[in-house]
This record gives structure tokens, sequence and C-alpha cells, in this order.
């Protein structure tokens, strides 16, 4: 983590699990991951969606594994993964089939760098045991980590029903949900107890409990969590489009990362149509930023505007700031080490804006209602100098370079 903050539980203990260049658990930072949307057999198209997740800021990318072809793919889309310097660890998402196309494709298996697998879906009846065994035994064959993810919408079928024929016997039987949510945690701790019996090593397995309502995600893994060590995959697994999924996806997640509970999440956004798989990446590191727990980029304050900024001058200076800031981050990461840690503000008037300004590193504001724009520039909480006609944002611009260079070039 860089820095602390004191509003933070400290993180649960958990073992620490490698999964290729990641290590998730054990203190280690919270590790960003996402999914690709393409069909995996569709090699262009996969390796260019891995690139994009892995530029954005992903750190562990999850592929489909559904079919034969998906299963054949799978090397050679590491393969040019590889040939453009790119070893971002692949997951593969494995539902009803696994253990077979992982027999029969031991290239997707060695390619891979973790399994997912659901315990609702490896079989039914008297075929669930046998198919999870050979999977588990493969994983280990491979010795490949493996994320056991519980999904309410395919939750163990048999242990739900168990567990609800035992609740009805009671007293005074306890809600559904909550029935439910018991039977969540059971079946990844006993998938996970049954992975370790048949060979797995405690150390290589990520649990999971997705559902998509926020009070219950919070609840399962707050249980999870006090009842096994295991590094816990955090996420809805159905969070839903725009706004409204990245605020549910925020408030459970912020939730449980507040009770130092996560090692790993992914933001299960729903695309809007030809919109950018790559949004997941950025809220999720959005979130870990505002909690304090991860650094990607620098943050850029501005106001939110009021009565007192009638031109819309200081959203267009924000906006080309933090559209600076981004374009040149890709240079700045290699050549400025710790500048992700950098605080900007870009203030709108003289209620709120000289005081933000002296706490950032470095601070632009503007005076507000009927403005002939003329902006202090404060920097190191010094008032520096005045800036004002046409090329504001240029100048601040070059004093912002300037300034990045100055403190966080390479001794």
């Amino acid at each position: 983590m860089n820095g602390s903050n004191p509003v933070l539980s400290p993180r649960r203990k958990s073992v620490a699990v490698r999964i290729g260049s990641v290590t998730l658990g054990a203190g280690h930072p919270v590790a960003v991951q996402s999914m690709t949307d393409t069909p995996t057999a569709e090699i262009a198209a996969t390796v260019a969606q891995v690139e994009a997740l892995t530029r954005a800021g992903s750190e562990l990318v999850r592929l489909t594994v559904n079919d034969r072809d998906a299963a054949a793919a799978v090397p050679q889309v590491r393969e040019q993964l590889e040939r453009r310097n790119l070893t971002v660890p692949l997951i593969g998402d494995f539902h009803y089939n696994g253990h077979k196309l992982l027999a029969e494709f031991p290239e997707c298996a060695e390619a891979l760098d973790k399994y997912r697998v659901n315990p609702g879906n490896v079989g039914r009846g008297s075929s669930r045991d046998p198919h999870f065994t050979q999977f588990i035994e493969l994983a280990c064959r491979y010795q490949k980590p493996v994320r056991i993810g519980v999904n309410w919408g395919s939750l163990d079928a048999a242990l739900l029903t168990e567990l609800m024929d035992e609740n009805a016997k009671l007293d005074s039987p306890l809600d559904a949900d909550v029935v439910q949510q018991e039977a969540m945690v059971q079946s990844a701790l006993r998938s996970a107890a049954q992975a370790e019996e048949i060979g797995l090593p405690h150390d290589a397995i990520v649990l999971s409990c997705k559902m998509s309502r926020v009070p219950l995600v919070v609840q399962v893994y707050t249980e999870l969590a006090q009842r096994c060590d295991y590094p816990l995959h955090l996420g809805l697994t159905e969070a839903g489009m725009g706004t409204r999924a990245i605020v549910s996806t925020s408030a459970a997640l912020a939730m449980l990362l507040q009770r130092g509970i996560g090692d790993t999440l992914r933001v299960s956004l729903t695309p809007e149509p030809g919109g950018e798989r790559t949004e997941e990446v950025r809220v999720a590191c959005d979130l870990l930023q505002s909690l304090n727990l991860r650094h990607f980029m620098p943050v850029v304050t501005a106001c939110p505007g009021c009565g007192r900024t009638s031109s819309d001058y200081f959203q267009r200076l924000a906006q080309d700031i933090e559209r600076y800031i981004t374009e040149q981050m890709p240079v700045w990461k290699k050549q400025y080490p710790g500048v992700e840690n950098l605080n900007v503000a870009v203030m709108g008037c003289v209620v709120n804006g000289p005081g933000e300004s002296r706490h950032a590193d470095i601070g632009i504001s503007l005076p507000g209602s009927n403005e002939n724009p003329s902006a202090p520039v404060y920097v190191d909480g010094e008032r520096v100098c005045t800036l004002s006609g046409e090329r504001i944002a240029e100048e601040f611009q070059e004093m912002l370079c300037d300034y990045v260079e100055k403190r966080f070039a390479s001794v």
C-alpha cells in the first residue's frame, strides 16, 4: 500500500497465493482484475482486449474457456501477448466442462496462470464430485492456483436443499435469505476443504462469494473472512449498467475494503452499447485510490461549481489538465517513479480555491463570477505567480510538467 489511512481497519490476515507475477493476500496490495468479453477463439480480438485492459491498469485478466475452440486458442493468445511484451497473468474461466477441456488441451492448462471454477457448475448429483476431483487433480498436476467462485445464481442446489431442510426443522426457522447466505459460505469452504483433501495446496486457493445485492454481499464476505484465511476475490456478480452499477459496486466493495477485507477485486460493469470494456478497470482503480489503498494516477481536485462560477472556464480548465495528465502518464510512469502520488487542484472560485490549491502539490484557482480569467498558482503551499490571458491552460501545464520533473526525477 502507498501511505496509510486511519479510517481503514487493518488488513485481514490471509495466506499468500502466487498467480504469475502477482501475489494475492498476506498484505500485498489489493490487485485489480477484469475479464474479456470477446470469444476467446477470436484470437486477434482477444489479444487486443487483453492489451487494452492491461494498459488501463488490470493486473489479472480472465478469459472465457467454454469450448474446444477457446481452449485451443489460449496458448496462441499467450504467445501473441508475449510478443507484445505483455506478461499479465491469464485466468481461465471454466464452467460445466472445465475438467474435460483441461484434460484434452494440456497446452491450455499450462498457458493459464490460474483456473476459476464454480462448485455449482461442475456437475449434478453423482457426477459432481468426480468432475470436481478431476478438475482439482489437473490444477495440482500443472501447479496452478484455483479460485473457487460461488455465485448466487448458480449455487450448489444439493447443499442449499440440505440447509433449507435443516432450517425447516428448527423451532424458529431462519429467513430464507439467511440460509442462502450460509449456503454460499459453506459451499466455498466445503469445496476448498475438498480441494485440499485432493491435494491442492492451501496457498493455491482463492475464494469468492458473489451476489448482486449490496447488503448481502457485505454480509457474506464479512462472514467468510471470519471463517478462513484464504485470499478473497471481491465483486458483485452482475452490477448492471451506468451510474447505478458503479454506485452499487463502490458501496459494497468500499465497505468491505474499509474493514480490511479483500485481496483482489473486479468491477463487473455491463458496458454501454459500443462502450469500452476498460471502464470497469478505471472504476476499480479509482475505488482503490479513493480509499488510499493504491495510487494509479495523480489526483485532480476540482470543485463542482456553484452560483459564484457563472462561467464554464474552470470546468474546461480542469478537463484540459486532467486530459493532459492522462496523456502524459505513460511517459511519466517510466521516467518519474512516484508521480502517481501527485495531487493537483483546479478550483473555480475564491471560497475554497486558494485553500485547496495550497493543500495540493500544485494548484490553480480562478476568481469565480464574471471573471476576467486571472489565476493564482500555488506550489507546495506557496503562491508563486498569477496567470492571465489566453494561455492559462498551456502555461499551467508547462508549470506542472516542470514540477513533475523537478520533484520526481530519479536521483
